[in-house]
């Protein structure tokens, strides 16, 4: 007898810190971050490798990393954990103040042992900015949080522990001596390609330890309608360095510092602070390096800045199936979402993909 609990594919009760037989456990933004994990784990099962988004010799390059390789732990085993908005305690070392949490923790429960930390964004495609194109040229826009950000300088941190660690990094950052005023745009934007070089340097050294940090799968509709398309979902993974190298990618204003170029500054920042005093404060760095610009967000690339990283036949031709989607939703789960969000409403109103 088929079971009629409403759940998730590989998440079974005791393997996620979310109950989906619970209403709750469906709503707005949980469902995001949920539902692309045991995506993940559904393309494993079937031997399919998400698309990895990396730097090599400072390009963009496309491998692929499967979803035991991304998650440290086959995630169809009973080891496996999936631990939502929880503090990632590998990077708790390097930063100063109140916890951020990450999307995801995978955990080996066996071992108790935490093993990565990824962010999750769940992405329609194509986006506003591509959905009058062909199919070839469709894009998703990704935005990208302060947190993350944090996140992204952590891992780097990461590879150069203790005091000959971080000596190491304070002599790949150099000492830009001109800038006396980091708060104020005029004091910044001379130096700024200055500070981007200092940062390739680390990227550059430290290019074999990168590690997953934004897993960000895609949903294809038809044009951009509320109409999914039939081939589907897909899943790409960018490195902590591919998240860095789309900052770099956009170029430099003259006269402004726009999104991108605030992160790279923020996280030339984090790492300065690590490399002298062992922690970095981020809070404050964010709060008090902003340059007019809000922080509700590090940055946000359209669909037509992301396609030239992403173009694959993956991105033009998803892998997976609307018609598989019945087979990660189970037992009924789909009738517990709440059409708030874009993904979900298209679910709610095909009902057909669950006959």
């Amino acid at each position: 007898m088929t079971d009629q609990t409403p759940g998730l594919f590989a998440q079974s009760k005791g393997k996620s810190s979310r109950d989906y037989s619970k209403e709750n456990s469906w709503g707005k933004n949980i469902f995001n971050s949920s539902f692309p994990a045991s995506l993940v784990a559904y393309m494993y099962s079937k031997n399919i490798s998400a698309v990895y988004i990396k730097s090599e010799s400072g390009c963009i390059h496309h491998t692929s990393i499967s979803g035991e390789d991304l998650f440290k732990i086959n995630p169809l085993s009973d080891r496996a954990f999936f631990n939502y908005e929880a503090g990632f305690s590998s990077f708790d070392q390097f930063y100063e103040g109140e916890r951020e949490k990450i999307d995801l923790v995978m955990i080996n429960r066996e071992l108790n042992k935490d093993l990565i930390g990824l962010e999750i964004k769940l992405t329609a495609l194509p986006d506003t900015t591509t959905k009058k194109f062909d199919e070839d040229h469709y894009g998703c826009e990704l935005v990208v949080r302060p947190p993350t950000i944090c996140f992204l300088a952590c891992t780097i941190c990461n590879s150069f522990i203790g005091k000959a660690g971080r000596q190491i990094l304070k002599d790949l950052l150099g000492d830009i001596r001109q800038i006396n005023h980091w708060e104020e745009i005029e004091a910044i934007l001379p130096y700024y390609e200055d500070i981007q070089n200092a940062v390739k340097r680390v990227a550059d050294y430290v290019e074999n330890q990168q590690t997953p940090l934004i897993v960000q799968p895609v949903w294809k509709t038809m044009g951009g309608k509320s109409i999914l398309a039939d081939d589907c979902l897909d899943v790409f993974v960018w490195s902590n360095l591919a998240v860095l190298k789309l900052c770099m990618l956009q170029g430099a204003e003259k006269k402004k510092i726009t999104r991108f170029m605030r992160t790279v500054i923020w996280i030339y920042r984090m790492l300065f602070e690590y490399s002298v005093y062992g922690q970095f404060d981020y809070k404050r760095i964010v709060r008090l390096h902003s340059y007019n610009i809000a922080n509700d967000k590090a940055f946000s690339a359209s669909g037509l800045q992301t396609w030239p990283i992403m173009k694959s036949k993956e991105l033009s031709h998803p892998r997976i199936s609307k018609w598989e989607i019945k087979n990660i939703i189970l037992g009924g789960g789909q009738n517990l979402l709440s059409p708030e969000r874009r993904f979900d409403a298209v679910i709610v109103n095909s009902p057909d993909l669950f006959d």
